[in-house]
């Protein structure tokens, strides 16, 4: 019947003759050190990827209050070029939260996207889809220019030229009572299929519209 205590091996070094062993001791030198260098290469791989992991998963927590702001009274667009307006899109800080939008009023002519069914106006952000530089409108040219990197975009704000990776965001517009008013902010494809706000450089066509997820907390409407 073979011994139960054959197999059995002590947990102390110096029961087991492991040359510079001491009395209580239960953990070589070589297994700490390798645990040690272990644990230190842990550490240092965290350094760098935690940091990057929390800059890109973030913003889809991250959440945007939003407003509705009045730019100007019903009839004060025209339906076929556009008209500049500031609107404070982040109360309370300034110059800072305020920014240029272009209106124009709806044109069922020039607006046969169905993404566009319904909107009372049609509202352009000016901040260029390449790096977000500001693009002004060019009403002899029919067109959105970035001054930055020549980004150019059409009449519907769609990019035709330049580095850009997609058209202009939109903002949603609205009117009460005699007011035109314009609410959030939203990111658009080269189709102008409405995504929720995107960054700039962050492409929305193909496989780009999952590399760069939607925001949960961001509100539909």
């Amino acid at each position: 019947m073979p011994d139960k205590h054959a197999s059995y091996r002590s947990r102390y070094t110096a029961d087991r003759l492991i040359p510079g062993a001491f009395d209580g001791e239960t953990i070589t030198r070589r297994r700490f050190m390798t645990g040690s260098a272990h644990t230190a290469g842990a550490i240092a791989a965290g350094a760098f990827t935690l940091p990057a992991l929390a800059f890109a998963v973030g913003p889809i927590f991250k959440s945007t209050p939003h407003s509705w702001v009045t730019v100007g009274k019903v009839g004060s667009f025209p339906n076929n070029n556009y008209v500049p307006v500031i609107a404070t899109l982040t109360p309370g800080i300034g110059e800072a939260g305020k920014t240029t939008v272009y209106m124009r009023a709806f044109n069922p002519a020039l607006d046969t996207d169905p993404y566009d069914r319904g909107t009372p106006y049609i509202a352009i952000s000016t901040r260029c889809a390449h790096l977000g530089c500001p693009v002004r409108w060019v009403d002899a040219a029919q067109r959105f220019i970035c001054p930055c990197h020549g980004g150019v975009y059409d009449l519907l704000g769609r990019r035709v030229g330049g580095p850009p990776v997609r058209p202009l965001d939109r903002f949603y517009t609205r009117v009460v009572g005699e007011d035109v008013q314009v609410g959030p902010r939203f990111s658009v494809n080269s189709e102008l299929r409405r995504f929720s706000p995107r960054d700039p450089a962050e492409p929305l066509d193909g496989i780009g519209q999952y590399l760069y997820p939607s925001r949960p907390t961001e509100r539909k409407l």
